[in-house]
């Protein structure tokens, strides 16, 4: 196999080598995100900057966890977070904006999701499309137990993933 990284331990993507990242990982699409996220992080901290790829890592609890852009869609998705495995990071938590359909849920509500429609290319390349996507049942619990305790508007369900914005 061709190293690309020319013996610099890094990943070729996103520029992250071990010990740089946390188990935990929290994903958001647009790179200007990553700063404002890391600030809920303790002790937050600059990691790396290359293409749609910007890492800052921190502490919760202390427990090193890392915010990391993703850029727009599944394959820039798929890369990052198989460099972040690669890694030893296991847990990921995606943040961000998305679309929807439902008149009840508001700019701002919290959306969980309890499994993925995956009507996109990317995910057919790690799995058949009869298999569901669904998150683990731990996190997804987690997530609703943190919304409840915040008293923040929360709504789980089923939600689509899509290569474009076309109904």
């Amino acid at each position: 196999m061709i190293d690309y990284t020319e013996g610099s331990n890094k990943q070729y993507h996103t520029q992250l080598e071990e010990n740089g990242v946390g188990d935990y990982v929290i994903l958001t699409g647009d790179p200007k995100r990553v700063k404002d996220i890391a600030s809920y992080l303790d002790d937050a901290y600059f990691v790396a900057d290359n293409r749609e790829y910007v890492t800052y890592s921190g502490y919760i609890n202390g427990v090193l966890c890392s915010v990391v852009s993703t850029g727009i869609g599944g394959a820039s998705t798929a890369i990052a977070m198989e460099e972040l495995i690669q890694l030893g990071c296991h847990t990921f938590l995606r943040v961000g904006t998305c679309g929807g359909m439902r008149l009840d849920v508001q700019g701002g509500d919290i959306v969980i999701a309890s499994g993925a429609i995956r009507q996109e290319g990317t995910t057919r390349e790690y799995a058949p499309i009869e298999f569901p996507a669904v998150p683990h049942f731990e996190v997804l619990n987690a997530q609703v137990e943190s919304a409840k305790k915040l008293n923040l508007p929360y709504h789980v369900g089923v939600v689509q993933s899509k290569d474009s914005f076309v109904l």
